[in-house]
């Protein structure tokens, strides 16, 4: 279970505040990342709150961005996602950068119920799902300037599966020692022989920094259960870059028409956390984010806007369909500045105390 002293919205809070501050003081590291590896980075990913791949692959935060659904899955054809979508490509490309998108699934070599409770542990259904997105991107996008590639993501190690271009040739790089810059380009064109060779060397940094972490948590000879689920944080919206804390929100982007499931399961899977003893039954937060870079404008103010709304919607569908959780949650609703990663909270509410019961 986790310690009460680290859930709850003052950790949130406190936990903003410290990831702003350190996004703030790397951005001149950023720039020199930038500038040294300019190719754009999105992952498309599972609500899981285990999955962080600036984590898994020692990227300094903000360089992968990050599009998360339940399971992982999306559709280029949802009118949200593919608006999103298209004015990061677009944005990437006015500014002469190639486009490389991670379509990710995960799983648990260990045991099949730690993996994606989206595809109920089915790891082929979620494998083949991820195939079928990329190959959506290439239909969308064709080979050049946007490159889609999948990448299982195994939790019990941390490890990345890289699929190459067939669908057949597949690398864990748990199974990586560390290996020349010589030799990760070889394999990576092994991999993807029409990766133009841009994206493959800004590809390495990633590749290098996830074989070094799952040396660092083979080391460490990481609990089992430091795998489980142990989500304690239901967020919904966007915004959540520096909600960077392996096992503690199940994140839902705006981004699936049918959101009102994605909400819902995510609501039963943290009741479930509640039930199995894995987390705080006190320390159950609501968290709304909607974000935003222009604070002089409209922008600003519709986030605002969205966040309450989303707030409400996600508040409904939880008393509506899984009423157990209401007792135990606490809500944050509130909106992000893209460019600081500040949280702004716009209405917080405790838990209220269960009322004592007099006696005689």
């Amino acid at each position: 279970m986790n310690n009460p002293r680290t859930t709850g919205i003052d950790y949130l809070l406190d936990l903003n505040e410290r990831h702003s501050r350190a996004f703030m003081d790397l951005s001149s590291e950023r720039r020199r990342y930038r500038g040294e590896h300019p190719t754009e980075i999105a992952a498309l990913k599972c609500m899981d709150g285990r999955l962080h791949l600036p984590v898994m692959t020692q990227t300094a935060l903000g360089i992968i961005q990050p599009f998360r659904n339940l399971g992982g899955k999306f559709d280029l054809g949802w009118p949200f996602f593919q608006d999103k979508i298209d004015q990061w490509v677009q944005y990437s490309i006015s500014r002469g950068r190639h486009c490389l998108v991670f379509v990710t699934y995960h799983y648990a070599r260990g045991d099949s119920h730690r993996g994606c409770r989206g595809f109920h542990y089915d790891t082929d259904a979620a494998r083949n799902a991820a195939i079928k997105l990329k190959d959506q991107f290439i239909r969308v996008y064709g080979k050049g300037a946007v490159v889609p590639i999948v990448c299982g993501i195994e939790t019990d190690l941390d490890a990345l599966i890289l699929h190459g271009e067939d669908d057949r040739s597949v690398v864990d790089l748990a199974k990586i020692k560390q290996s020349s810059q010589l030799e990760l380009e070889e394999l990576l064109y092994s991999l993807y022989p029409s990766m133009p060779e841009r994206i493959v060397r800004d590809l390495i940094p990633l590749v290098r920094g996830n074989i070094r972490h799952v040396a660092e948590i083979r080391a460490a000879n990481r609990p089992i259960e430091d795998a489980e689920h142990k989500e304690w944080v239901l967020g919904v919206g966007r915004g959540f870059d520096w909600l960077h804390a392996i096992n503690t929100a199940f994140i839902v982007g705006p981004f699936d028409p049918n959101l009102s499931v994605a909400i819902e399961t995510a609501a039963k899977l943290l009741k479930g956390n509640i039930d199995d003893g894995r987390v705080d039954p006190n320390g159950i937060v609501l968290l709304t984010s909607a974000a935003f870079r222009d604070k002089g404008g409209p922008e600003y103010l519709l986030a605002r806007e969205k966040a309450i709304f989303l707030s409400k919607f996600a508040h409904d569908i939880i008393k509506d369909r899984v009423p157990d959780l209401v007792p135990h949650l606490q809500i944050l609703t509130g909106f992000t500045d893209l460019d600081t990663r500040k949280f702004e909270v716009i209405e917080r509410v405790d838990a209220v105390p269960a009322k004592k019961v007099k006696t005689a």
